[in-house]
């Protein structure tokens, strides 16, 4: 099994697949990795450490996705990328292929690439590729949050956690995911009040039941969730409909009544964002004020820790990626369901439902192609 890892194109994206031990790894089980040269600089990751952990270091992201049967990713391949690639040959990155456009999954049939959204993959209930990043993004929320309140950034000039005699800020959190439990247990570390909703009643009672009480939970009605908008200090949108794009809960006249100053991190921007107001933006320019509130909507939060978020995501690939090595892609979606669940397009078919319905596409089953 040859592995291709390039440098990412996408604005600001610090992330590399794998680390130096990981690479190792796959190596001792008999891959052959092609890394382009400074493809980890941005994490602190030395050309010399993938070479010695068995990598062939390779200069141009070319050689490296010729050689490849998996082309391995972080950030969605751009049109440039797929253009370099060969009928048949796999893709394995976060792809949100919901908010992509109908041309790109256009152009992933026409060339019979086979691709597999990490965002995608399923163990159990959860969606484990996705929970290591969606940790960073939540806590990292949090963070954030924190610096834009201050005064020289133009937020409220408030402490989330206040001091004796003055009250703490409010950080209200959308959705009781991973992202909104991360969030919510970096919140309550600082001292902010913290104030959750949710659709699912269930998550709302193991928020409460995680954090003691410490968490004020609501069910996320329109009216509770305009009341809650309009006390936050903070709010977070931490929404996920797996494969589709983020439904608009937040309106933009919710957000007209918020405070002057507050801050709204929307996490859900990868899927298209949950705040109707939202809109892309990039590690170097992250915010925008509309409405006398401060936006920060980075589709790829975990790159601007990029060391962490490289590390997690080699966790969380691991798994996967030796199965691959030992049995071959075909075998390893055949055997594995969780796996499976996470394959987008296959020899110019679309085996994602979520995205066929979006795109209008003919649905075809994995098991069905693979049979």
């Amino acid at each position: 099994m040859n592995i291709g890892i390039v440098k990412e194109q996408h604005e600001w994206e610090h992330r590399v697949p794998l680390t130096p031990s990981g690479v190792h790894s796959l190596v001792e089980l008999g891959a052959q990795v092609y890394f382009e040269k400074d493809a980890g600089r941005s994490g602190r990751f030395r050309d010399e450490e993938y070479e010695e952990a068995g990598a062939s270091i390779v200069y141009r992201p070319e050689e490296a996705v010729g050689r490849a049967d998996l082309f391995l990713k972080v950030s969605r391949p751009t049109i440039a990328e797929l253009d370099k690639l060969r009928e048949g040959q796999s893709v394995f990155s976060f792809l949100h292929l919901a908010v992509a456009g109908k041309s790109y999954m256009q152009k992933l049939i026409d060339k019979k690439i086979n691709s597999i959204g990490y965002e995608l993959v399923e163990d159990g209930s959860t969606l484990p590729i996705l929970h290591s990043m969606s940790e960073i993004a939540g806590a990292m929320s949090v963070q954030i949050a924190s610096r834009y309140l201050e005064t020289t950034q133009g937020g409220r000039g408030v402490m989330l956690g206040g001091i004796a005699g003055v009250p703490p800020s409010a950080v209200v959190i959308l959705g009781a995911g991973v992202v909104g439990m991360s969030a919510a247990q970096e919140a309550l570390g600082v001292g902010a009040q913290v104030i959750m909703l949710d659709i699912d009643v269930k998550r709302l009672r193991k928020i409460e039941h995680m954090f003691g009480r410490r968490v004020t939970t609501a069910v996320a009605n329109l009216y509770n969730l305009s009341k809650a908008v309009q006390y936050a200090d903070v709010f977070i949108g931490a929404i996920l409909i797996k494969g589709e794009r983020s439904p608009i809960v937040v309106t933009e006249e919710m957000v007209k009544t918020m405070k002057p100053g507050a801050v709204i991190v929307d996490v859900s921007i990868d899927q298209g964002g949950c705040v109707e107001t939202s809109r892309p933006t990039t590690i170097v320019e992250p915010v925008f004020v509309m409405h006398d509130v401060i936006h920060y909507c980075v589709p790829n939060m975990p790159a601007a820790v990029a060391r962490t978020g490289t590390n997690g995501l080699n966790n969380a690939l691991q798994p996967y990626l030796e199965k691959i090595v030992m049995n071959g892609l075909q075998t390893s979606i055949r055997e594995m369901a969780g796996f499976r669940k996470g394959l987008c397009t296959y020899n110019g078919l679309c085996t994602s439902e979520q995205i066929a319905r979006r795109y209008e596409y003919d649905y075809t089953p994995a098991e069905k192609v693979l049979a």
